[in-house]
């Protein structure tokens, strides 16, 4: 086993604190990662306070990792020492199921091993995150990197970018369509940068006329002020999808017409939300759901962002910092994702 250290959640109240732990040994199918940078996602949040009622401590969370290979298993074929890659969201599944079999790991029929809070079924408790000095992961669920990519910037793609790419990507979104963003923050900005390179026409969502401007940056269109009801009545039946980002429990129904008929809106946040159905019968609307992306799915986003030079806003911090950022994240007050230099750890 090897000694790794880290930052975790003793219980739903406490800050993070420092924790020392230990990552298997190298299976002749594994790889060690020298973790060099992890995103902050909300969902560490949701996770470390024990939101969702599923949490075991001490937790050590993280899900978007960048960091190099510092060694490989006997039978490893697709990576080599040295070499730069990532770990997202998943570190296993079955591998067996119809879902494996189709690329969607994340949704395992056997339940997907997530990256931190999942039964450990090697060690034992559950399974530990970026949070930390290292991880040892099997290939399978190791992704390329593209060195021309700024590395730093790179890590949150692995949550907030194949989060927002997936649906993106699924509902053949491109040239031709306007496609509507609601909400930015680390997805909002993600969603706004694929849907415009994919070719669309994009619109920001937003109730914040300043976000709106920041919007424009990131390469949307046009911002549309969702608590103007002229602007709101101006837009409807105009739009062939919705993305929506907003992270905390919200009205659906104010967007459910400014979709056209038999389009649909997306829905990427785990959060309750209202609806009444006379919007959806009248005009043939769909919501759906989407979570993250299956691991070949997420090397094609990784391919895509380098290919259109595609990464993150991001603002960096030491692990020390951790608390602090996360008191900012409560309060939307990134932009757009927070990075923990992992190598000023020690």
């Amino acid at each position: 086993m090897s000694n790794t250290k880290g930052y975790a959640a003793y219980s739903p109240t406490e800050d993070l604190k420092p924790f020392d732990f230990d990552r298997r040994e190298i299976g002749p199918t594994d790889v060690k990662i020298k973790i060099d940078y992890c995103g902050v996602c909300h969902s560490d949040i949701h996770t470390a306070h024990n939101d969702w009622g599923m949490s075991q401590y001490p937790i050590v969370p993280g899900h978007e990792i960048i960091g190099h290979v510092t060694a490989i298993g006997s039978d490893v074929t697709k990576f080599i020492e040295g070499e730069l890659v990532g770990v997202g969201c998943l570190v296993d599944s079955c591998g067996e199921c119809p879902s494996c079999k189709d690329h969607l790991e994340q949704f395992c029929h056997n339940g997907m091993v997530m990256t931190y809070g999942s039964p450990d079924p090697v060690m034992g408790g559950v399974t530990h995150g970026g949070y930390s000095t290292q991880i040892v992961v099997t290939e399978d669920f190791v992704l390329k990197v593209s060195e021309k990519l700024d590395t730093k910037a790179v890590a949150p793609l692995l949550c907030a970018g194949i989060t927002t790419y997936s649906p993106l990507n699924h509902w053949k979104v491109g040239k031709g369509q306007k496609v509507g963003i609601i909400g930015l923050g680390g997805l909002g900005h993600m969603g706004v940068k694929f849907a415009a390179a994919m070719g669309a026409h994009v619109v920001m969502i937003t109730t914040s006329p300043e976000k709106g401007k920041d919007a424009k940056r990131l390469g949307a269109n046009d911002v549309l002020i969702s608590t103007d009801a002229e602007q709101m009545a101006a837009n409807a039946g105009t739009f062939d999808f919705l993305l929506n980002t907003i992270p905390v429990g919200h009205d659906l129904n104010p967007y459910i017409p400014l979709l056209k008929v038999d389009k649909t809106m997306v829905i990427v946040g785990a959060t309750p939300v209202d609806l009444h159905s006379m919007g959806l019968v009248f005009g043939r609307k769909s919501i759906a759901g989407s979570l993250i992306g299956g691991l070949k799915e997420t090397q094609e986003m990784l391919d895509f962002c380098a290919e259109h030079n595609i990464v993150s806003d991001v603002e960096m911090i030491t692990m020390e910092d951790i608390n602090k950022a996360w008191e900012r994240v409560m309060k939307a007050d990134v932009k757009y994702r927070f990075v923990i230099e992992m190598n000023k750890f020690h």
